[in-house]
Order: structure tokens, then C-alpha cells, then sequence
């Protein structure tokens, strides 16, 4: 199946967002279908968890054709059965695996309308003791693999002149978390891509969200060596994040937060970060 030229390589000449479709020579394509009324979407960090539920979600809608990646094959495979999509397992920290993706999405799915970025890799405990492969893995999956992903999906999105991508990131990035201090790194420099991206990618007619959570029931806490022990902010249901991620399909919304009102403190720590600084030092 033929489908728009793929994006430079690493030893090409970055191209101009705005201008690609000019510098390729593409071809206008056909309108895509409005924003909730379904398209074409791939979905990563989909074996488990949000990136799950969001497949779920979407499935559930109607009218979407679904790729879903994951590094567990068994789980992306049961829940690529669930939803009638195609699994495409891949360790998108492997070197070129964002590009082999990126293929296999256009030849299974023809175009790519939405871009759900929901891969990610946590680590707790005192920075000082954290092993150095888990500072290269987290920084990898979670921030790394994203930004070389959406950089060889986002031009065929451009040339087409339509086209979504959410990242969920993690309110750790917006105050930074105590015991997990390069989590919160990774996730404010996804937080920083994505405002940076929006404003480059003004008038192509390409959108960028950012979905924000706070504590989410899923595998994740086991997962990173350190189950979630605090009494207070209860989990969320990763449920409430695909409705999250739906909200910000249907609504263009730049940015969600999950619960809502963790936007308050997150402006309290841009407002007054002296003030935010005691108030987490005192409660946590």
C-alpha cells in the first residue's frame, strides 16, 4: 500500500514542518473524518493500562481502525483481539523502531489520523541510588521514544493537512515528586515538546494534546518496583484517562488535566513556586 513519503532520515536535512508537503511534492489528500467520528489511530503503551484503556475507548466509539504497539506481545495480542485492531509489538527504545513503526501503521491503517503517545516507565527511590540503566530506560521510553515517534509520524500528518497527537504525560512533570526525580524530568520535557510543537504546528491543521495524571490504577506502581502507598490522592481508574483522551480528541483541547483539579496546584507552582516549594515540603 502506498502512502506519503517518509521523513528525512538522520543524516537528511530536518524539513520545515509548514513546508513539507510543498518540499515533498504531496498531493492535497481527502478530507479526513471530523474530530470523534472516527479515522485511523495508533495507540502505544497498549498491552496495559491507559494506552489499553484508551484502545478500548476508541473501539468502543465506533469508526475507528486501530494499530496498537506494546512490548508485552501476549497482552497487546488479547487486547488487540478485544478491539479489533492490529497488533504491532515493538521496543520503540531500539534504535530505528520508530520509523519500522511508523511503516507498519501506514501499511496496515493507509494514514495515520491520531497519535496516541501512552508508552511509558517509572522508577522510585532516592536519586542517588538509581541504577544508571533505569535513568537510560525511563528517559528513553518516556520521553526519547515518543519524540523520534512523532517526528516520523508528523510529517504524513502535515501533508495531509489534518491529524492529532496526544501525549500523556504525568503531573510529576508539572511539580516534580519527591523519590522520582528523573520521571518527573522526562515528563516535563514531554510537557515542553508539546507546547513547543502546538505553537510550530499552528495553521497545519495538526493539533497537539497533553493529558495530565495524576495517580492511576494500573500496573504501573508494581511495575517500577514500588507500589503506591499514600492514603491521599486516591487512584484514578485508567477509564477516567481514556475519557481524558476522548475529551481531547472531540473538544481540540490542548491540555487535560486528571483529576481537574490538580490544574490548581500545578498553577500554584508556576504562580508561586516559593510558596508551592514549603507547601510540598511540608505535606508531600
Amino acid at each position: 500500500m502506498s502512502h506519503a513519503p517518509p521523513p528525512a532520515g538522520p543524516s537528511d536535512p530536518a524539513l520545515p514542518v509548514r513546508d513539507l508537503a510543498a518540499e515533498t511534492g504531496s498531493a492535497p489528500r481527502p478530507a479526513r473524518s471530523p474530530a470523534g467520528r472516527g479515522g485511523t489511530a495508533l495507540v502505544t503503551g497498549a498491552s496495559s493500562g491507559i494506552g489499553a484503556a484508551v484502545a478500548r475507548r476508541l473501539a468502543a466509539e465506533g469508526g475507528w481502525r486501530l494499530a496498537l504497539n506494546g512490548r508485552d506481545i501476549t497482552r497487546l495480542e488479547q487486547v488487540a483481539a478485544r478491539t479489533g485492531a492490529a497488533a504491532l509489538p515493538a521496543d520503540l527504545t531500539r534504535p530505528g523502531a520508530h520509523r519500522r513503526l511508523t511503516d507498519l501503521a501506514l501499511d496496515h491503517l493507509g494514514r495515520v489520523d491520531l497519535l496516541v503517545a501512552g508508552a511509558g516507565v517509572g522508577w522510585a527511590g532516592d536519586f542517588a541510588g538509581m541504577p544508571a540503566a533505569r535513568i537510560d530506560e525511563i528517559v528513553g521510553v518516556d520521553l526519547l521514544a515518543t519524540v523520534h515517534l512523532v517526528r516520523a509520524l508528523l510529517p504524513h500528518m502535515v501533508a495531509a493537512g489534518s491529524g492529532r497527537v496526544v501525549l500523556v504525560g504525568s503531573f510529576a512533570g508539572s511539580v516534580g515528586v519527591r523519590g522520582e526525580a528523573v520521571y518527573s524530568a522526562a515528563k516535563a520535557a514531554l510537557a515542553t515538546f508539546a507546547d513547543a510543537l502546538r505553537y510550530e504546528l499552528r495553521g497545519t491543521g495538526v493539533g497537539v494534546s497533553h493529558v495530565i495524571p495524576g495517580v492511576v490504577d494500573t500496573p504501573f506502581f508494581d511495575r517500577r518496583g514500588t507500589p503506591y502507598a499514600r492514603s491521599w490522592p486516591r487512584p484514578v481508574p485508567a477509564e477516567r484517562l481514556a475519557d481524558a483522551v476522548w475529551s481531547a480528541i472531540v473538544h481540540d483541547r490542548d491540555e487535560v488535566y486528571v483529576p481537574g483539579w490538580l490544574r490548581l496546584p500545578a498553577r500554584v507552582r508556576g504562580a508561586a513556586p516559593g510558596l508551592y516549594r514549603r507547601l510540598a515540603g511540608r505535606f508531600g
